[in-house]
């Protein structure tokens, strides 16, 4: 018996000790390498602790089973946070340009009063440390931005870094041990499967609401765009203000009828088991209130987008270097092709990591990572998750047959060159912008008889503050129709009263009206 005993005491100490070291181990570890962890990684190391665990997150339900959402929102409520941002009342910080100010009754825009500006919005704690993601366009040129989280406490934030193609911003407060909502993963996301959106609509705090995923993939053209309800129903969650200059917008939304009004923006989208699987970020309305449509990043995208932010300031891109257009019927019967989903590659860039693999213009793009493809945001998304220098897999229709391209990423877009003529490049020099005459197969893709392609954008130029990327097509300046560079050069130089409107379609087709202010 006494035998028996030494033998338990000597086990129990062996385990004592060895906890003991595993402990220490652990913590050596975590300050070592804690500064080069990501955000999901330093959230493996939280939840290995079992002191973060709670009821309501040790015991919580799939979404396969009961329909119990109580469990999720006490998990994730507490780390969903209140933002109340503060405007200047300056004129260049105001958010509208002149011009705006003279025909915003026009287009049925409010015009707000004199004054600092505040608006509101949510955001979602994702380290214990402080760090918080939310909306770019909820704390976007803010001169002040306060937290206020689920227990009343107060704290003043700072913007870590932004990222206006996905509409993503990660900002920081001091504090420590603070509530995180777990970061999920959005691909396994299924359509039908039960969701909670929380947030703070109309600056009720803390407001949990439950829906299901509608659908998945969705781009609503809403990112970098205008909010004009006239063309477009998609308005913002949140204060409306003038949206940033973009080109590269990165759209894959996962679409809720989980109830999302304005305040929402920036909020948490959680499946049942209260795992982060996006950040609400808009919805289709005419009123600008909830009508059955919300939209949020999903979270996957947003993993790498925080990651880099954090990292480097900066969100690093990489680009397959390619032009394509979605295949439908329509289009199918437009370009000739029997298949009516996929990529058609309208043109590979030189020098872009497309042309090095082997991909040909007329190529049809059918699957991403061995994933189907049927529009453009399962490509993008696959894509801004990677950085410059990683590979992806890209399966193409060439003919009949199949082939697979193993395609590096480039970290500039790649853009094509061309002789000028001298009169071009002063037009360039100019205005910051290159263009040449359609040719008979754009004038077909586009339904147009006439117009001019932009075909390079200089950044920071006059033309860069016009919002009309690459690849789109003048037709009209201020409703005189454009045919020859010539034409556009003689109109650009011919405002009326200081107003330049520019007319014509984008890159994808849709229609493309701007108006330009000019000195």
């Amino acid at each position: 018996m006494r035998d028996k005993m030494k033998k338990f005491g000597l086990t129990l100490l062996t385990a004592f000790v060895g906890g003991a070291m595993a402990l220490g181990t652990y913590k050596v570890i975590e300050n070592k390498y804690a500064n080069n962890m990501s955000f999901e990684d330093k959230q493996k190391v939280y939840y290995a602790t079992s002191n973060h665990l709670t009821p309501a997150t040790s015991a919580i339900v799939s979404s396969a089973g009961a329909v119990d959402f109580t469990q999720a929102a006490a998990a994730v409520t507490p780390a969903v946070v209140y933002i109340r941002t503060t405007y200047s009342n300056q004129s260049d910080n105001d958010k509208q340009s002149q011009l705006q100010q003279m025909f915003g009754d026009m287009f049925g825009q409010r015009m707000r009063p004199s004054g600092p500006q505040m608006a509101s919005g949510s955001g979602v704690i994702i380290s214990p440390d402080g760090y918080i993601v939310t909306n770019n366009h909820v704390v976007e040129k803010a001169d002040k931005i306060e937290i206020v989280t689920n227990d009343h406490r107060n704290y003043s934030a700072k913007v870590v870094g932004t990222d206006p193609s996905t509409d993503l911003a990660l900002i920081k407060i001091d504090g420590h041990d603070l509530p995180i909502v777990k970061l999920g993963n959005s691909d396994a996301v299924k359509v039908g499967e039960w969701v909670l959106a929380v947030g703070n609509p109309f600056k009720l705090t803390s407001t949990v609401t439950a829906g299901i995923v509608s659908a998945k993939g969705r781009g609503i053209g809403i990112i970098g765009s205008e909010d004009r309800q006239d063309e477009n129903p998609f308005g913002r969650t949140q204060y409306q203000s003038q949206q940033p200059k973009l080109n590269k917008a990165i759209e894959s939304f996962i679409q809720t009828d989980a109830a999302i009004n304005p305040g929402n923006s920036g909020g948490a989208l959680v499946n049942t088991n209260g795992e982060l699987i996006g950040i609400n970020s808009a919805i289709a309305s005419h009123t600008g209130s909830y009508e059955g449509y919300g939209f949020a990043i999903p979270i996957n995208l947003a993993k790498k987008v925080l990651d880099d932010i954090e990292k480097y300031g900066a969100v690093k891109r990489g680009y397959v270097g390619i032009s394509f257009a979605e295949l439908d019927q329509d289009k199918a019967k437009e370009l000739k092709v029997d298949r009516t989903y996929g990529l058609y590659v309208s043109s590979v860039l030189p020098g872009g990591g497309a042309e090095q693999a082997g991909l040909k213009e007329g190529d049809i793009i059918t699957k991403v990572e061995g994933n189907t493809v049927y529009e453009s945001s399962d490509l993008q998304e696959r894509v801004g998750r990677l950085r410059p220098g990683d590979k992806i897999n890209i399966t193409a229709l060439r003919g009949s047959d199949e082939k697979n391209f193993a395609i590096t990423l480039k970290a500039d877009a790649p853009t094509p060159k061309m002789a000028v003529s001298k009169s071009a490049e002063e037009m360039f020099n100019r205005i910051g912008a290159s263009f040449v005459p359609l040719n008979a197969a754009q004038k077909a893709k586009f339904h147009v008889n006439g117009g001019v392609l932009v075909t390079q954008v200089r950044e920071d130029g006059l033309f860069d503050n016009t919002e009309i990327p690459v690849g789109s097509v003048i037709t009209e300046v201020n409703r005189q129709p454009i045919s020859s560079v010539g034409a556009l050069d003689k109109a650009l130089s011919n405002p009326r009263n200081g107003v330049l409107v520019i007319g014509g379609l984008y890159p994808d087709g849709s229609r493309l009206r701007v108006a330009l202010q000019v000195q």
